[in-house]
């Protein structure tokens, strides 16, 4: 799929207070050096460490606040009353902090071993002028706003949010609120990818639930490819005789693939209509949610021009047995905690029927148990990642 897509590159300027969950378009170089100038980092007496000697009192000459700095010079067995983030004077090289030093009728004696340079942040400490801070395609947190509002930077280039077409298919689903007749299910697939996809910060059109019907389903398709960078489907690519997602894609547009060893989410579809990327999401809830996180994700994060990195995997124990047959990757629902020993270790969350969300929803983790790979006994290890964090 990666391979398949290409970056949307149309780029918007934005104020720095609109850039969270944004995609940075071009790298940040810092235009300033931060620290701009010599500060205190910690509240005390700014002096010379030559004049530190036992039992000598410094002459107090005055005080540095910060955004008043003291504007004389510190001379030979002087000092100046500084507090945190206010710039060192001229001539001071080194801050005692207060606790460590007596004061009286202003003459202040150090007291303890005292190193030059101590307590001092130096220009350019945490980052120099010219100094590349972020690389293009990082996604904007608030961390990093923090960071680019040191460096006095108002607006940032950043792409555009993708487009992206959501709608579910099915004669069975009804919207929330709607009444249910016999058969009937409401559609809980699409609210989910809805919010995960807002989360992405991604601009959802929702075309709703669209009946079983070939002619219906080819109007929807044709009319996302106008509109939006990808489309997303839930519900259609399996073999029943009404899924009737796949058979229009092979139609107006192309399939990439169809049907992945894993479990679950084994019927899930990847192709195109005209330039716009598809992804047949299964119609069971756990299988569509799985394979959004597994598969969309990265894919959306390819055409959003997001660099995104590798997924982090850690290793557990099973403290439980855990059902596997061999033949395909099965990403279980599961719940870690940390054992009193400090290691990780791991139970199910509940059942792992693809059709039952409640125990989804219980989840903090998936396992990746592999291919080949049989029942796992209590005590072994596994291999999981974590998934209760920023898109679920």
């Amino acid at each position: 799929m990666l391979n398949r897509l290409d970056p949307v590159v149309d780029t918007n300027i934005i104020p720095l207070e609109q850039a969270l969950n944004t995609i940075l378009a071009d790298a940040v170089t810092s235009p300033i050096d931060v620290p701009s100038f010599a500060n205190s980092a910690m509240d005390g007496y700014a002096l010379r460490a030559e004049d530190v000697q036992d039992g000598v009192g410094l002459q107090l000459v005055g005080t540095s606040l910060a955004g008043h700095p003291f504007g004389g010079k510190v001379k030979a067995g002087e000092c100046v009353r500084i507090m945190t983030g206010a710039a060192l004077p001229l001539g001071a090289d080194t801050v005692v902090m207060q606790e460590n030093c007596h004061s009286e009728h202003n003459v202040v004696t150090p007291r303890g071993p005292v190193t030059a340079g101590q307590h001092v942040r130096h220009p350019a400490e945490d980052l120099a002028q010219g100094e590349r801070v972020f690389e293009a395609g990082a996604r904007v947190n608030a961390r990093m706003l923090s960071v680019l509002s040191s460096l006095g930077l108002e607006q940032l280039s950043v792409y555009r949010p993708l487009r992206v077409a959501l709608l579910s298919t099915g004669d069975e689903l009804r919207a929330p609120g709607e009444l249910l007749a016999p058969g009937d299910i409401y559609d809980s697939n699409r609210i989910g990818v809805q919010a995960m996809l807002g989360r992405l910060g991604m601009e959802v059109l929702d075309y709703g639930i669209i009946p079983d019907d070939p002619a219906l389903i080819r109007q929807a398709f044709l009319k996302a490819a106008i509109e939006a960078d990808a489309i997303i489907t839930s519900g259609g690519v399996s073999v029943g005789d009404a899924d009737y997602t796949k058979q229009v894609l092979e139609e107006v547009g192309h399939i990439g693939f169809w049907k992945l060893a894993i479990k679950p989410g084994k019927p899930f579809a990847f192709g195109h209509v005209g330039d716009c990327a598809f992804f047949g999401l299964p119609g069971n809830p756990v299988s569509a949610a799985v394979t959004f996180h597994l598969l969309v994700r990265p894919a959306l994060a390819r055409l959003a021009g997001e660099r995104l990195a590798p997924t982090l995997t850690l290793q557990a124990r099973a403290l439980m047995p855990f059902k596997k047959a061999p033949g395909r990757m099965d990403f279980q629902r599961a719940f870690a905690r940390v054992l009193p020993d400090g290691g990780l270790g791991v139970v199910s969350a509940g059942s792992q029927s693809s059709a039952v969300f409640s125990a989804m929803a219980e989840a903090n983790c998936l396992l990746h148990l592999e291919q080949d790979r049989g029942n796992v006994a209590e005590g072994e290890t596994v291999t999981l990642e974590l998934i209760d964090g920023l898109y679920w």
